[in-house]
């Protein structure tokens, strides 16, 4: 099932916010899901209508939003480094070669952002702001909700170079996707499997397709892990030497729908992406149960993402006094200092 228009958001909120309350007591101290129910009770209504409104002109939203929150999360943990624009200090993680010309949503969040500063100032985190975006992004698209631990703060800084490292590659190997999640914690194969699920919905440009159709590895071949006609719709949706920025629907069953057909397709040699495909055409891989587990039970599949989303918004946070609240996603907050001039009169400036 995907969003409907007419989608009340008010609905979805008291549902959460029962929900949540029933969950609350099972979260850590610094983490809990009923972080903003004093101080912004309305945070998953905001967030929520305006996703919904977005859904109207640009159904990718959800795929993006959902991206953006796991490329955050993977660079020095769930933070909203991703969302700092270029500064004197630091250089953009939106320049580093996984999310140049790639990521996107950003102007969405602005839009989050400032209705949230509108109606609670200086309370909701940019890093919470996209966990809850992710978490009502997959909701809205069909998928499960979660309660979504809350009161990450927001860094000060941003991770160019390491975004360029630690992000999975679409070209990685099986090994290569393994290290890639184990070296940010997420070290068993279920959080491989299920959080590689999100690619259920979205959009992937040719760039990162083509390779697999013409020329896998040097060979000259296509990837001999790609379904014949699959690779032939691939081909004419993705020409040799053609324009690389041309999107293909990750899923083509059910292009922005969250479900399981994304393993189904892999067990039939239809994963868009290498590393997709690697999770079950590895020989002998450990990841092979599950995707055959998820692609023929859906609800295991979600539960399975939940608790694999859980564990990546739980990356090293900031919590307490640690990082700060931007008041606007793009840039850290300025800074205060204060003075005493010759005539003992103290300013900030």
């Amino acid at each position: 099932m995907g969003f409907s228009p007419s989608f009340s958001c008010s609905a979805m909120g008291a549902l959460i916010l029962g929900c949540l309350l029933l969950q609350a007591s099972n979260s850590n101290a610094q983490l809990r899901p009923d972080f903003y129910f004093g101080t912004c009770p309305f945070v998953f209504d905001i967030i929520g209508n305006i996703i919904v409104d977005e859904l109207q002109t640009d159904p990718r939203i959800a795929a993006s939003l959902l991206r953006l929150h796991f490329h955050d999360c993977f660079v020095r943990g769930c933070d909203a480094s991703i969302l700092l624009d270029n500064s004197t200090s630091f250089r953009t993680e939106k320049d580093a070669a996984p999310n140049a010309n790639s990521a996107r949503g950003f102007n969405v969040v602005d839009r989050m952002k400032v209705a949230l500063e509108r109606a609670c100032p200086r309370t909701v985190s940019c890093a919470d702001i996209l966990t809850i975006a992710s978490q009502i992004s997959v909701l809205l698209s069909g998928g499960p909700w979660w309660p979504v631990p809350l009161g990450r703060r927001d860094s000060v800084e941003a991770f160019f170079a390491l975004a360029n490292t630690a992000l999975p590659s679409p070209f990685f190997t099986l090994t290569q996707l393994k290290k890639a999640f184990a070296d940010v914690g997420l070290d068993r194969a279920s959080d491989l499997v299920a959080l590689s699920g999100g690619h259920t919905f979205g959009r992937a440009q040719c760039q990162f397709v083509t390779p697999r159709l013409y020329n896998f590895n040097g060979t000259n071949s296509p990837d001999p892990s790609l379904n014949p006609t699959y690779l032939v719709e691939l081909r004419r949706l993705c020409p040799q030497n053609g324009n690389g920025t041309v999107l293909v629907n990750f899923d083509a069953v059910t292009p922005d729908a969250f479900d399981s057909q994304y393993y189904t397709n892999l067990r039939n040699g239809k994963g868009l992406i290498q590393s997709d495909q690697e999770l079950f055409s590895t020989p002998g891989a450990d990841t092979i149960p599950l995707v055959n587990l998820y692609s023929s039970d859906m609800s295991v599949f979600f539960r399975a993402f939940v608790d694999a989303m859980i564990r990546m918004g739980n990356l090293r946070p900031l919590t307490g006094t640690q990082g700060e609240i931007r008041q606007n996603c793009r840039v850290v907050n300025p800074r205060i200092r204060v003075v005493e001039n010759d005539d003992g009169v103290v300013s900030s400036i």
